[in-house]
């Protein structure tokens, strides 16, 4: 390897964490999710579904300590919503002031949704404030999503941390 290769190659400590994050944004691109869920399949529908996968799992590895994965797989989150907007052709000054959205809106949610599993708040108003944007879809929609929120989370929360690495975020 050349001085000048060694120099500006950054190897990325990340890559690890790639299966699993690709298994939040299949898991947050179901079709089930947009049909029966009512779930807007917008782009901000899109956002709001992996910001909901993710707080899931960035709940379950909180829960087991791993605040370093937590961590890299934010920035991962950061670095595909960032590619996202530059693709959509927004310019650098822009892209900075919607990733600082972005990543505070995943703060609220994480916190919203944390509250409600925890029985602490309402999950359906935590879903219609945050997946939904205020905006209530059918009763049955909202029950359908609220349950398999429900499931999704206690299967996340039974992962083991090598099972969440891996990507097996349905069992």
């Amino acid at each position: 390897m050349s001085l000048l290769s060694t120099l500006f190659s950054r190897k990325d400590d990340r890559a690890y964490l790639r299966p699993l994050y690709d298994a939040v944004v299949a898991t947050a691109r179901e079709p089930h999710w947009y049909m029966e869920g009512e779930v807007a399949d917008t782009l901000d529908g899109r956002f709001d579904m992996v910001a909901l996968v993710l707080s899931l799992v960035l709940l379950r590895l909180e829960a087991l300590e791993a605040t370093n994965d937590s961590a890299r797989l934010t920035e991962l989150f950061i670095d595909d919503m960032d590619g996202q907007i530059r693709q959509i052709g927004f310019g650098d000054v822009v892209v900075g002031k919607q990733i600082g959205r972005m990543v505070g809106a995943l703060g609220g949610r994480l916190a919203a949704y944390r509250a409600s599993l925890q029985g602490e708040a309402s999950l359906s108003e935590a879903l219609v404030r945050n997946l939904y944007r205020g905006e209530a879809p059918a009763a049955d929609a909202l029950a359908y999503v609220e349950a398999q929120v429900r499931m999704l989370a206690a299967t996340i929360n039974a992962c083991s941390r090598g099972a969440l690495l891996a990507g097996q975020l349905r069992g």
